[in-house]
């Protein structure tokens, strides 16, 4: 990143500070006087702490990629964190949504929904309804299926590979913990609703998001003992 900031050091903010000064016989600008002396002093606190300190926050505050103490007042000007982002986010993922929020562009093709959930981490798919139009549709097509007007108005997404918990022994609880836990995407259902168009309702399908469980039992030719488990329950993602 180029240095677009010029550095100085303490004896140039020393001439600055002493053109400031009042003319006349007590006012020497002799380099060996008291005055002087004085003014080098505190010229070199600027020059050694200030003026690089003033250079960072220029060179690398007004650049949201690398921001670290100004991050908040980003942060404030551009409404973030996103309310619909509950989860605690790590100082790169500050700036990561700090930099996609300033870069994004508004859309409502399928395209741009499908990058605002690969941002989250979402894979998904998108389908959109036609009403039956005699002359324009046809029977046995996906296209314009019998459907009354206004479904028109209405947006399916549907995740692909939805966020799981899986119990684990150590910190999960039994009674408490289920085996496998499928969550919705209550971030993307939120951001979603934001963006959408206004006169549009979204529909959301976890249908293909649930992973297959299958159990696999203790096996006196393959599985051994004091190593494997005599029933594990084993959820393969679709």
């Amino acid at each position: 990143m180029s240095d677009g900031f010029i550095r100085r050091d303490g004896e140039d903010y020393a001439q600055a500070f002493a053109r400031l000064l009042p003319t006349g016989e007590a006012w020497s600008r002799d380099p060996d006087g008291c005055l002087m002396q004085l003014v080098r002093g505190q010229a070199e606190i600027w020059g050694a702490v200030v003026d690089p300190r003033a250079a960072d926050l220029l060179q690398i505050e007004a650049d949201p990629r690398f921001t670290y103490e100004l991050l908040a007042d980003w942060e404030r000007a551009y409404g973030l964190p996103d309310p619909c982002v509950p989860v605690v986010q790590t100082l790169t993922e500050r700036r990561q949504a700090l930099v996609q929020k300033i870069a994004m562009q508004g859309g409502q093709s399928r395209a741009f929904f499908i990058g605002v959930a690969a941002s989250l981490g979402y894979q998904i798919t998108i389908t959109e309804y036609v009403p039956f139009q005699f002359g324009l549709s046809a029977f046995g097509s996906s296209h314009g299926r019998i459907a009354p007007p206004w479904v028109r108005f209405y947006w399916t997404v549907r995740v692909n590979g939805g966020r799981t918990t899986r119990f684990q022994f150590g910190t999960s609880s039994f009674g408490r913990d289920a085996i496998l836990e499928v969550r919705k995407a209550e971030d993307l259902e939120c951001i979603f609703g934001r963006l959408k168009p206004a006169h549009t309702l979204v529909l959301f399908d976890y249908h293909d998001a649930a992973p297959t469980l299958s159990v696999e039992r203790f096996n006196s030719g393959t599985s051994r003992f004091g190593a494997d488990p005599i029933l594990r329950v084993v959820a393969s993602d679709i």
